[in-house]
């Protein structure tokens, strides 16, 4: 396996620029990444914690190029991806897969659970029909939806639908998986099992960005977390053993405790 990272994410910052109230009114500024950088090994998983505004979720769509940054350089298993027009991306997308916060927006009504990972085997993977079929049912039944092949997304339940998103971009076998909050809204046991399954069900060598605001979630399935706040990491813990010294972070990871977040805030 190589040692050099699929991503490298070299000092990145990304500034909206959001119009005014009113036709007149001045536009403002708003720095959602602020020289961030890091860097996913092969077999990593990294978490990007933080709360609600925090730009997390920014940088994982900067990653995958669902973002234009405003400085910086994006970095894919050796070949820059900030420059690449979309055109020059589209035939590398398949091996970089995102999995969505939300699972039942992100699935066509009229297609059952078997479809939807056909469809992504034929049109991303270049597989046949036949072929398609094969895998996609293998990779449902290894994730506890061999019973449920023909079932649309408004007959599953959440953890069922977070699945079906799992499986259409594992059988992909990308070498990078983005997942952005995929638990939200489940409760503590869906949760607990869909993180198994998206992690233990990683391609070899594939790194993970996981995006959350649960520090307890980081601890348990990912090898180091950056902190962000406000667009800023202000803190890299390794695990198992690391842990939090900043007032955020701490926070994060005991929200029941009290911390003096005055500096924080100042950062």
């Amino acid at each position: 396996m190589s040692d050099a990272p699929i991503v490298d994410f070299k000092a990145v910052s990304k500034t909206f620029v959001l119009p005014g109230a009113w036709p007149w009114s001045p536009k403002r500024e708003v720095h959602a990444v602020r020289d961030v950088s890091f860097q996913v090994a092969p077999g990593e998983v990294l978490a990007l914690v933080g709360q609600s505004g925090s730009g997390k979720t920014t940088v994982s769509r900067c990653v995958l190029g669902l973002e234009s940054i405003t400085s910086g350089e994006i970095v894919l298993e050796g070949q820059r991806w900030d420059t690449l027009s979309e055109r020059e991306r589209r035939t590398k997308r398949v091996k970089y897969q995102y999995v969505p916060q939300d699972a039942l927006s992100a699935l066509d009504p009229q297609q059952t659970s078997l479809e939807h990972v056909v469809e992504s085997l034929t049109v991303l993977g270049g597989v046949s029909r036949e072929e398609a079929h094969k895998r996609g049912a293998e990779m449902l039944e290894s994730l506890g939806l061999g019973h449920r092949l023909n079932a649309l997304p408004r007959e599953m339940s959440g953890g069922e639908q977070r699945r079906v998103t799992l499986a259409r971009v594992f059988v992909l076998q990308p070498s990078l998986v983005v997942a952005d909050e995929p638990t939200s809204g489940l409760d503590p046991d869906r949760q607990e099992s869909v993180l198994e399954d998206l992690i233990q069900n990683l391609p070899k060598g594939a790194g993970c960005i996981l995006v959350t605001h649960d520090m307890a979630q980081a601890r348990a399935w990912c090898h180091r977390a950056l902190v962000m706040l406000e667009g800023r990491v202000v803190e890299e813990l390794r695990f198992p053993d690391g842990q939090p010294t900043h007032p955020y972070s701490r926070m994060l990871f005991d929200p029941w405790g009290e911390h003096d977040l005055a500096q924080s805030t100042a950062i």
